[in-house]
């Protein structure tokens, strides 16, 4: 993997985690009146992830193929298991252990059947 492969991908998975956010916003959004100063507050810090997203993404998908970057996509699931445990104390199960290992798996066999192939 180059050097430019490397940043982007890095970039990408930094890009990754900033989206992930949106989901802690729709959650605690849950936690407010519908309307309220609290539920606008939650909802107007989803669109700011999802707008600085929106653009990353871009940038993005123009230095890489976007089969690798939308395949890449799946560890929000891992970053949604961080995010619950670190701000919502939910709790890590073996099962939910399981399906991350499985989908970075799948990431990363993925990415090594993309590099053997030329790409």
């Amino acid at each position: 993997m180059g050097a430019s492969r490397g940043k982007t991908l890095l970039g990408l998975h930094a890009l990754l985690a900033l989206y992930s956010l949106c989901s802690i916003c729709g959650k605690l959004a849950s936690g407010f009146e519908l309307m309220s100063p609290g539920f606008v507050l939650c909802y107007g810090g989803m669109i700011l992830v999802l707008g600085l997203y929106a653009i990353g993404w871009q940038q993005v998908i123009k230095r890489m193929p976007l089969t690798s970057a939308y395949a890449n996509k799946a560890v929000t699931i891992v970053w949604g298991i961080i995010w619950g445990v670190l701000l919502f104390h939910e709790a890590v199960t073996p099962a939910k252990l399981l399906g991350a290992a499985v989908v970075l798996a799948g990431v990363v066999l993925f990415s090594l059947s993309e590099d053997e192939g030329g790409q």
